[in-house]
């Protein structure tokens, strides 16, 4: 049975798609097939942090949303190699980068039944023990879908007043949904805050269990997504609060 787990924030700039690669990576790791599909069509990115050129990007699930291919045929083997090793491994599923093809997902839309269609699709053609999902920020039918469909949601935010107000529409769509499982991740944390303070109080106003709280990393914006942290700093201790959180997510 496969287990689908979405990565959500409601605001951009929260750090989604570098906690979905990571999650997925960790998750891969330990001896699991996982895909990961960027659903952020209106602005892509999550293939950047897998070193995928945009000129590799052969097809993409702009693709297969406008029935050029099958969405497995929009997949890349993007495994690394120690988590081959494992006996891992990870798919992606990106987004198209180019202007013309943002622009007529803008205009036209696209069938939320077909994307539906295809995840499941993916998840037997693949063979999938894990599929992540890397939302849009906000809430749109997309996003519906994908809370929809979730085992397990993930929503991050930052100690912000605006991501607060965000994460608890977020929450209620969710809970309107019964999504079964729901946590949040605090990112982009001051060093000067206590996280166990931060944990509990963020905790206590939603009603949610908070999986990890993360401050701001020199390493982390020094990296660029010019990689997966948890592989480049793997005895960090930002990795092992990314191992924490994967734990609590796939169990």
């Amino acid at each position: 049975m496969v287990k689908v787990i979405s990565v959500h924030s409601f605001r951009g700039g929260t750090g989604k798609s570098n906690l979905t690669a990571n999650l997925a990576v960790l998750t891969a790791s330990k001896g699991n097939r996982v895909a990961i599909v960027d659903t952020d069509i209106q602005s892509p990115g999550i293939h950047v942090i897998f070193g995928m050129d945009e000129q590799e990007m052969q097809r993409s699930l702009n693709d297969y949303l406008w029935e050029r291919c099958t969405i497995t045929e929009a997949s890349y083997n993007v495994t690394p190699a120690d988590v081959a090793k494992a006996g891992g491994s990870v798919y992606l599923i990106p987004s198209s980068i180019k202007a013309g093809e943002i622009a007529r997902i803008l205009n036209e839309g696209y069938s939320v039944t077909l994307l539906n269609d295809g995840l499941r699709n993916l998840c037997q053609e693949l063979q999938l023990d894990y599929l992540f999902i890397d939302t849009h920020p906000g809430l749109n039918k997309e996003t519906l879908l994908s809370v929809a469909i979730s085992d397990a949601l993930v929503i991050i935010l930052r100690p912000d007043r605006q991501d607060f107000q965000g994460t608890a529409v977020t929450l209620q769509v969710a809970r309107k949904l019964d999504t079964p499982k729901t946590m949040l991740v605090v990112n982009k944390v001051l060093p000067s805050y206590d996280p166990q303070d931060v944990k509990e109080q963020v905790s206590s106003k939603f009603q949610v269990p908070v999986a990890g709280v993360f401050p701001v990393c020199d390493e982390m914006i020094q990296l660029a997504s010019g990689g997966v942290f948890s592989l480049v700093h793997p005895n960090h201790p930002y990795t092992e609060q990314l191992k924490k959180v994967t734990e609590q997510v796939i169990t």
